[in-house]
């Protein structure tokens, strides 16, 4: 009899295995879960940011600093919280740079994240506002799908249940990684009994976070990084309650596991931010080659010039973005003509100031006769932008 033969038979089944070979090569579910993951939050992120204004292809130039600054971040957070496994007894250093070893920190994943998706905004000329935003629901997407890494890997599963989703768990191979230990007749061994889904739960709420992201946002036109604050709040409610399950080894502070409390000290953070900032959803219009719309089609097909799609152009790449409003980027839309920046809402053409100057100025009529004729000649000048400096200056 194996320890399989004592589990009931109503229970939720795990892979025996997680790493295939690929010749030399070896492919591992963990790895494909958060390629996949990630995959799919660029997809939903680009589709968010282009109806916002950005120029499409964006979200490849924000991945390729975003990606590889979380992983760090979430190695750093993993290495920082779990120190003894590297530098203490009997710990390797070089452990810490085994990242296909597992030891990921979402917490870190989502700073570091945030760090490089900040960069790269900055050199695209985008507010990390904007980025934040439309990232808020491709985030716990992309992390739903990675905690199917984890059931592939037979870890972060709670404690004993008897529930009908109770989770087998097998006794993987230390020698052997990826792999379930097997007994006598080649059978995977199972742990003893049925545990908790943790990964499961999170992977649910997760799906959960990201509709609730979705529906505020659609009704209350979240702008600012509030939708990102909401997504926060939501993961960390959900973060809390799952982890107090975990019976996998944790540091703890004061009995409590770690991340509970960073959990509950980053949700007061984005209730406060989210509480506390208020103001529209900004909108961009590229500029430079890319500051043109094309204005919906008003003929029918029979007039479509085909040669035009023959030889397409492709896009350049904006100069930058001009932030507006939801009206001005709809009337941007439908006619493709930018609008003015601020500045030049209020400010009048030349020969209007010189005129509004000149007219009303109490100085000029205190100190220079109306009809002096040098005076008329200086503001001719003025007007007809001759001598532009002194006013500049």
């Amino acid at each position: 009899m194996t320890l399989a033969s004592l589990s009931p038979q109503a229970a939720l089944p795990s892979p025996s295995t997680a790493v295939w070979q690929l010749g030399p090569v070896p492919i591992r579910a963990y790895a494909l879960c958060i390629i996949a993951g990630i995959v799919l939050a660029c997809w939903v992120t680009e589709r968010r940011l282009r109806q916002r204004g950005v120029a499409p292809g964006a979200v490849l130039d924000i991945a390729v600093w975003a990606v590889p600054a979380g992983i760090i971040g979430a190695r750093i957070y993993h290495v920082v919280t779990s120190p003894e496994k590297y530098f203490g007894a009997g710990g390797d250093p070089m452990k810490a740079f085994a990242i296909w070893e597992g030891g990921l920190g979402i917490w870190g994943a989502v700073a570091g994240g945030a760090v490089g998706a900040w960069i790269a905004a900055r050199q695209l000329g985008i507010p990390f506002g904007v980025v934040a935003d439309a990232l808020a629901p491709g985030l716990p997407l992309a992390q739903a799908v990675g905690r199917i890494g984890n059931w592939f890997n037979n870890e972060l599963f709670g404690g004993r249940t008897t529930l009908p989703w109770g989770l087998e768990i097998h006794r993987m191979d230390p020698d052997n990684p990826g792999h379930a230990l097997r007994d006598d007749a080649g059978q995977p061994i199972l742990e003893p009994g049925l545990y908790q889904p943790t990964f499961l739960y999170e992977a649910l709420w997760n799906l959960g976070v990201v509709a609730l992201v979705l529906i505020v946002d659609r009704r209350l036109k979240l702008g600012r990084g509030r939708a990102f604050a909401l997504y926060v709040m939501g993961y960390t409610v959900g973060r809390f309650w799952i982890e107090l399950m975990r019976t996998d080894e944790a540091n703890q502070i004061l009995g409590v596991r770690l991340n509970v409390w960073t959990a509950a000290l980053v949700f007061l953070g984005a209730l406060i931010y989210f509480v506390r900032v208020r103001g529209p959803r900004d909108y961009l219009i590229p500029l430079g080659p890319a500051a043109t719309t094309t204005p919906p089609p008003t003929s029918d097909l029979s007039q479509v010039d085909l040669s035009e799609r023959e030889t397409p152009a492709r896009a350049a790449a904006p100069e930058g973005y001009r932030v507006v409003s939801e009206e001005q980027y709809a009337a941007w839309q439908d006619t493709g003509v930018v609008p003015p920046a601020p500045d030049d809402d209020t400010r009048p053409a030349d020969g209007e100031q010189s005129g509004e100057v000149a007219a009303t100025d109490p100085a000029s009529s205190d100190d220079e006769p109306a009809d002096d004729p040098s005076a008329a000649r200086t503001e001719r000048a003025d007007a007809t932008g001759v001598r532009p400096a002194d006013r500049d200056s």
